[in-house]
């Protein structure tokens, strides 16, 4: 099954951990606030196989809870599954 992933960017506080976790699919916007890279941080593109692991590792380091995953589409909105 496809991962996605979303940051919450009203709850990130730019705290580095999921780019350390996952460099190639975190990066910050010019804020400072951390986005997902390949897709634009809407959450509508699955995460590539190989990097899973990273972004799930990723999720349970986030000390804010902004790093969110999910087995469908977040359409944009990192509260989706809530």
């Amino acid at each position: 099954m496809a991962l996605y992933t979303i940051i919450d960017k009203s709850t990130c506080i730019a705290c580095g951990m999921c780019a350390v976790c996952a460099p190639t699919t975190y990066d910050y916007d010019d804020e400072g606030i951390a986005y997902v890279v390949h897709d634009d941080n809407t959450g509508t593109q699955a995460v590539a196989v190989d990097i899973e692991e990273d972004v799930i590792e990723a999720e349970m380091s986030c000390p804010s809870a902004s790093v969110r995953t999910a087995e469908s589409s977040f359409q944009g909105d990192p509260d989706r599954f809530e």
